[in-house]
């Protein structure tokens, strides 16, 4: 297993470039696979998301060439084949082709979501949009297998939740399906906007509609297009989150201020600092950091991709700082490693905030109450998932002396080069092998 040995206790400085969005690339490229005409992505990042997402789409037929240093071009003539069980369940992604597939192919088999390891990854709202257009679902072993006989059956989607992964499906089976799809209760993330943006470009006909509702009138054919990847909203957090924790100052190149408006207003709630600048926003903390009461929610609202790296500075800010998690329910698990490192986190399983909580009243424990600041010590932790293993090179940054974090693998899906960013920001790491 690679590994970070990373010696803390150092001032982060200097300005870092953050890469296209891993939460946007993959499904830019999935809407490549509903044309037979080429589709051409730039900015695209250079991580290991990047890679699965290319996999999965050679293994129907897609030819994608890197025409550039962090540009694609995607093309599927011809769909060979629906069944993506060989692939295994590399990740949540796999779900999502299977309204692409359907319309091209009329059959799709698909594995169950897999990933990061912070709950139940449940598949009932893609289902049930894709059962509401016609299609048939069954189980097979290992996943989900879907037909339809003719074209997908424009028709309205009641969301429970405003899930981005259901809001995709709901996308890809609508801007072909016969007649008027309607989704209430969307995702309106940036990357949802962007995903919507290309499919316009690529001949749909889509709308966004006030309180959240995406409205689509289903054409016959789509063709190719071209569209710049968004820059990523979570690693322009994780790189704030890094400045204010080692009290250290840092420029994040290509960072937007309209992406990150609520994490931007907990900065300064903690007594952190930011300043907008015509190529992105500079980040440091000059003084002692402050308690907050926080909850992550859907766009607008405060990410739960934000959560685990502002927990990590939270250690470091004076007083009770309280975080109620919403989206995911089993999302703390990570902290367990920052309590051996010296923070103190206590979990509970009532909901310590005012947003409606699908959890209330369940057995998670889904609120997190951290008490600081405390003073970190050196470790050696394993990394669960994406955002958890950046919340530990965090603590690792602020600790003195050197911890190991081992299953990095996690974050080379999320980050591109992240080693070496941090090496120009005055890190000292190195990783193995």
């Amino acid at each position: 297993m690679p590994s970070y040995r990373i010696t803390g206790g150092k001032p982060l400085t200097g300005e870092v470039q953050i890469a296209g969005a891993k939460n946007s690339a993959s499904k830019l490229l999935f809407a490549s696979l509903l044309t037979d005409e080429p589709v051409t992505l730039k900015n695209v990042p250079k991580n290991e998301e990047t890679s699965i997402a290319i996999e999965l789409v050679k293994a129907v037929g897609n030819v994608v060439d890197w025409t550039g240093d962090h540009e694609i071009t995607a093309q599927t003539k011809e769909i060979k084949t629906g069944d993506f069980l060989p692939m295994g369940s590399k990740n949540r992604l796999g779900i999502l082709l299977a309204a692409p597939l359907l319309h091209r192919h009329g059959s799709a088999t698909v594995p169950r979501p897999s990933g990061d390891k912070i709950g139940p990854r449940p598949v009932n709202f893609h289902i049930d949009t894709l059962v509401a257009m016609g299609a048939a679902i069954a189980e097979v072993p290992g996943g989900l297998s879907a037909t339809v006989e003719g074209r997908l059956s424009g028709t309205v989607i009641d969301l429970p939740y405003p899930s981005v992964g259901a809001t995709e499906t709901g996308l890809y089976a609508g801007v072909l399906a016969a007649g008027r799809t309607v989704i209430n209760n969307a995702a309106i993330e940036p990357e949802i906007m962007e995903l919507i943006m290309l499919l316009q470009n690529m001949g749909a006909i889509i709308q966004t509609n006030a309180n959240r509702t995406i409205e689509m009138i289903g054409v016959e054919t789509l063709h190719g297009a071209t569209q710049t990847v968004i820059p990523d909203r979570m690693e322009a957090a994780s790189f704030a989150c890094m400045a204010l924790g080692t009290r250290g100052d840092i420029t994040v190149r290509g960072a937007r201020q309209q992406d990150m408006v609520s994490f931007l207003n907990a900065v300064r709630k903690i007594g952190g600092e930011y300043q907008v600048k015509k190529d992105g926003i500079r980040f440091f903390a000059e003084g002692a950091l402050r308690s907050i009461e926080l909850e992550t929610d859907t766009f607008p609202g405060f990410s739960t991709d934000w959560q685990q790296p502002f927990v990590a500075v939270l250690t470091q800010a004076k007083g009770t700082s309280v975080v109620h998690e919403t989206v995911y329910e089993e999302r703390f698990g990570y902290t367990k490693a920052l309590v051996e490192m010296g923070a103190d986190i206590a979990l509970s399983t009532k909901c310590l905030g005012e947003i409606p909580c699908r959890y209330r009243g369940m057995n998670y424990k889904h609120s997190a109450v951290i008490t600081g600041p405390r003073k970190l010590h050196p470790a050696t932790v394993t990394v669960p998932d994406i955002r958890a293993g950046l919340a530990y090179v965090i603590a690792a940054l602020m600790a003195d002396g050197e911890s190991t974090l081992n299953g990095i693998e996690h974050l080379d899906r999320g980050y591109e080069a992240l080693d070496e960013k941090l090496k120009a920001l005055g890190a000292i790491v190195t990783r193995t092998p």
